[in-house]
């Protein structure tokens, strides 16, 4: 009798085991199904709330987009592949190192400089580490310091908020390359004035391998709203940028610039004021979705010119001979993160830490919009705020 319960027993211990050794592979399919059709869709539908990317991934969206396979894209035209043949061939070739490289300061000026003196005590003491070329599209200029006798190029009209403004600038970049030595180029306007001593802007630009151009997506009116379907296909709406045009460029960057056409072209034909009822400025627009588009890696995203946009107008806010005081300068100089905000109902503030080479800094080498009644006031503290 007992030997007939204990067969009995162990046979049901058997059944059981049986049992649970069949269920562990059932779990197992359903788990790796559930993760494989999870991530199914994930390829399908892919994330675009930068909080939802985080669950694929530590690096965000970017993290996510590494391991799934490129995009379809469309087929480039002929004068497209042309384009991006030259630009790609520019990019990828060494630059040139020059033993004695210097920074091109580009003026873009309608008539005299205001602020000449205080450029002088600038670049007083740095000879052969820079070059100066001005162009002064309304007016000849009267020169007082010897930095920028017979440093005018040949100059033409130019208009807010027109190609001729993207014209000016080209122009100065083109005269500035024929110097070889010329390894780093800073474009001004009447306005600016410098906001550290020469050699901190010197070491500034010249020890980091990116360009300092403004750009940021703006989907409001004033930024995507602004774009022309005629662009196409060469420029696509999800790739058109906005930003200042106050730019500073290293060489390579420069000669991309001087090389393109194509879309330059698509610039000047069709992004104007007035254009299909809208109000395009070209200066605004063209180099930071160029960039975006061939380089994106390559640039800033902010611009080393100070403007301040807080008073909501059309203009920025000016400075006057009553505003300057060495607290002013110095937040100006302190400022170490750079903000954009949309123009679209949601008025979204885009925060951006101002990072050279991987370490944050302070982002403004330059500032502008200071009136010309300052200038006493700036000379006055030029040596105590350069030092900052």
């Amino acid at each position: 009798m007992k030997s007939a319960k204990l067969w009995h027993l162990n046979m049901k211990d058997m059944h059981r085991n049986r049992r649970s050794h069949a269920k562990k592979p059932t779990w197992i399919i359903v788990l790796v199904s559930l993760v494989s059709l999870f991530l199914i869709c994930a390829f399908i539908y892919p994330p675009h709330n930068s909080s939802a990317c985080y669950v694929f991934s530590s690096n965000g969206c970017n993290g996510f987009s590494h391991w799934l396979p490129p995009a379809p894209t469309r087929e480039f035209t002929d004068e497209e592949i042309a384009a991006r043949v030259v630009m790609n061939d520019i990019l990828n070739t060494p630059s040139f190192q020059s033993k004695t490289p210097k920074i091109a300061f580009l003026f873009l000026i309608p008539g005299s400089l205001p602020f000449e003196k205080l450029w002088d005590m600038f670049f007083h003491g740095h000879e052969g580490r820079f070059s100066v070329y001005v162009h002064a599209s309304k007016d000849k200029p009267v020169h007082f310091s010897r930095y920028f006798i017979n440093r005018e190029i040949r100059s033409d009209k130019v208009v807010w908020g027109k190609i001729s403004m993207v014209d000016a600038e080209r122009r100065l970049l083109a005269n500035a390359l024929k110097d070889p030595d010329n390894q780093h180029f800073v474009l001004l306007s009447d306005s600016c004035i410098p906001l550290h001593d020469f050699d901190y802007v010197f070491n500034y630009l010249m020890y980091t391998n990116i360009s300092f151009v403004d750009c940021f997506e703006d989907p409001g009116p004033l930024g995507s709203g602004r774009y022309s379907e005629h662009m196409l296909p060469e420029v696509e709406k999800n790739d058109f940028r906005k930003g200042a045009q106050w730019f500073t460029m290293k060489r390579q960057h420069a000669v991309v610039v001087m090389a393109d056409n194509l879309y330059y072209s698509k610039f000047r034909d069709y992004c104007k004021p007035g254009m299909d009822g809208r109000n395009c400025y070209s200066d605004e627009h063209y180099l930071p979705t160029f960039f975006h588009m061939h380089d994106p890696d390559g640039v800033s995203y902010w611009s080393v010119t100070h403007v301040d946009w807080s008073e909501g107008k059309w203009h920025p806010k000016s400075y006057g001979a009553q505003d300057i005081s060495y607290q002013l300068l110095k937040n100006i100089s302190a400022i170490d993160e750079s903000v954009h905000v949309t123009s679209d109902e949601r008025r979204e503030i885009q925060v951006r830490p101002c990072l050279w080479n991987g370490r944050q800094r302070p982002c403004y080498l330059f500032a502008r919009k200071f009136l010309p009644e300052s200038l006493d006031n700036l000379m006055q503290l030029f040596s105590n705020y350069t030092m900052m």
